[in-house]
């Protein structure tokens, strides 16, 4: 009977692989994890610290380090970085040398609300508390204003964020009883009156043209008023 040594050769190969598997799939369960290592994604500015972020790394009461990767639940941990309030996702994973990866993207502040209540608003609309660590210098938003109703001064905070002219000049965001909108300029005394959403863009484009023009003619300083709430014109309210 002839032997076929290359079944032969084919079979231990096929034994060996088989070996080095189980015997990596055992090394690397029972590989211990690492310090986690905590990364910051965009803003360098942090609202929450790699402390608070190392505080949510916990499992059953105790520290992840040197805990056997087979052992860490990666889902548990996200969701516990995620349900805080100053993160806005939150990622972790375990790389084949054992280091636990946490990147965390932060909440972005656009306003801050100085009511009765101080707090943040995101640029998702939502609530963002204020942090001890680091205070983002945003539009002040003011007057009748609750956590429950954010979305008219959201969406002004949010055209103010993306556009350069509103950024560089508005500082305050005021909101009356009535849901009326009104804006506050960082060198300029007079009230500029939004009025509601409607048609936000061409009462935008309005207030910049008026601007331009008052600043050239030197006038300026002389209005106390500016109301943009008429489809047509600007209405200037002298002092």
């Amino acid at each position: 009977m002839k032997i076929n040594y290359n079944y032969i050769k084919i079979i231990g190969l096929l034994f060996l692989v088989i070996f080095l598997f189980a015997f990596s799939s055992v090394r690397n369960s029972a590989r211990k994890v690492s310090e986690p290592n905590i990364k910051f994604l965009g803003d360098e500015n942090l609202f929450v610290t790699h402390e608070a972020v190392s505080k949510l790394l916990i499992q059953n009461q105790e520290s992840v380090s040197n805990k056997p990767k087979e052992t860490i639940a990666l889902n548990d941990l996200e969701s516990a970085l995620n349900a805080n309030v100053m993160i806005k996702r939150a990622q972790v994973y375990i790389n084949v040398d054992g280091t636990l990866t946490a990147e965390i993207e932060q909440k972005k502040p656009i306003a801050r609300v100085s009511t009765n209540a101080s707090y943040y608003i995101d640029d998702e609309g939502s609530y963002m508390p204020l942090s001890t660590n680091y205070s983002s210098r945003v539009p002040l938003v003011t007057g009748f204003v609750t956590k429950n109703d954010l979305y008219n001064v959201f969406v002004v905070a949010k055209k103010v964020q993306s556009d350069e002219f509103l950024i560089n000049h508005v500082t305050e965001i005021h909101q009356n009883e009535n849901g009326s909108i009104d804006l506050k300029f960082r060198l300029n005394d007079f009230r500029i009156q939004l009025g509601s959403l409607d048609r936000l863009d061409k009462k935008i484009n309005n207030l910049k043209a008026f601007y331009q023009k008052a600043m050239k003619d030197g006038t300026l300083n002389s209005y106390s008023a500016v109301n943009l709430r008429f489809d047509k014109q600007v209405i200037g309210t002298k002092k």
